[in-house]
């Protein structure tokens, strides 16, 4: 009996050693398969199947000049017929199922929608190529073709840069990641301090209020240009003589100074997607 008993129970001990050292990632495996489809994106919008290919796949052309018949769904009827008593009533009336409500309020009511976000709730996001210390070429605006070095970027999404300015005549200022260029060339800013008060408030335009117009008055106000601050002008040179140092830190800082000072641009069969900046 005990030699029975142990060969009954021999595979069921070992079929319980089995289950027990299955991983979770091997019982994926060899069990149900995940819910990748079979044509899935390759990148770039480029499936793996064609269009073709996947009509004998599903096998469509099976289906194709069938028709099938439209299930019709029960209708519920709006109205019922009522037997009234009276020789004058009629003898019947019809009387809607579902009555009409006796109160309509004058104003429909104003539904919280959470899914709308201000600008100031949207999330940030700047390209892989892009981080603190790269240059970039500019693409519109004034000091458009000139490269300059990326510093940070501010809360309202906006890169801030500099040229500096002692080498390309370019200014702090913001820029829209839409309208710059990122090259494989980059600084190492890590000891550049920026001062705080630099964010989107420090660029704004200071606009006065016109004043009312008098008789007499209409030629002899003019308006006045943009003066750049002494604010503007002291921060300006201590960002760009800290962006100086670091520049004089890279290996190849005399042609660093050259490529930084001449201007881009394309040339007669040169296409931008083509080149490797």
């Amino acid at each position: 009996m005990s030699s029975s008993f142990q060969t009954s129970m021999a595979p069921t001990a070992a079929a319980a050693a089995k289950t027990e050292k299955k991983t979770p990632e091997e019982a994926t495996k060899k069990g149900k398969k995940s819910g990748k489809p079979r044509n899935y994106d390759l990148g770039n919008g480029v499936l793996r199947f064609s269009r073709s290919k996947m009509y004998h796949k599903k096998a469509l052309y099976k289906f194709i000049g069938k028709k099938v018949k439209p299930t019709k769904k029960p209708h519920k009827p709006r109205v019922i017929e009522k037997p009234i008593g009276g020789d004058k009533n009629g003898g019947k009336r019809f009387v809607l199922v579902k009555k009409r409500r006796a109160y309509y309020p004058t104003q429909d009511k104003i539904r919280p929608r959470p899914a709308k976000k201000c600008f100031s709730q949207h999330t940030r996001h700047i390209r892989d190529t892009i981080t603190p210390g790269t240059v970039l070429i500019v693409l519109a605006g004034a000091h458009k073709g000139k490269r300059v070095v990326f510093l940070k970027q501010l809360y309202s999404g906006l890169l801030l840069v500099t040229g500096p300015f002692g080498i390309n005549a370019c200014p702090l200022r913001r820029i829209s990641q839409r309208y710059v260029i990122a090259t494989a060339t980059k600084i190492d800013i890590s000891d550049v301090k920026l001062p705080e008060h630099i964010n989107d408030k420090y660029f704004a335009r200071k606009r006065e209020k016109r004043a009312k117009k008098e008789e007499g008055d209409i030629f002899q106000t003019k308006k006045e240009g943009y003066k750049v601050s002494e604010q503007r002008k002291t921060d300006q040179k201590e960002v760009d003589a800290q962006v100086l140092e670091a520049i004089k830190k890279h290996p190849d800082r005399k042609l660093l100074k050259i490529y930084l000072s001449a201007m881009w641009g394309l040339r007669s069969s040169q296409y931008p997607h083509r080149m490797k900046f």
